[in-house]
């Protein structure tokens, strides 16, 4: 599975964390989220903590989904 790129971060004075994932805005924590991400970030691999954080990974099903009739238009 490839690995998550395009993401990264920003630490705000206020405690607010924005993470965006190619200069797009993905998503804003704040208060115990933020400091737990933030210690999350630090000790893993950043690219793949902003995805699951994010929602926006693969999950190994998209080759699947897209060959589906429903899908098909």
């Amino acid at each position: 599975m490839p690995r998550p790129q395009g993401f990264s971060y920003a630490e705000h004075s206020d405690g607010t964390v924005r993470i965006t994932h190619h200069a797009h805005p993905a998503t804003t924590l704040r208060g115990p989220r933020a400091a737990q991400f933030l210690t999350e970030v630090a000790s893993g691999d950043p690219q793949l903590v902003m995805a699951r954080w994010t929602g926006n990974y693969k999950r190994g099903n998209e080759r699947t989904a897209r060959a589906h009739p429903r899908n098909s238009r």
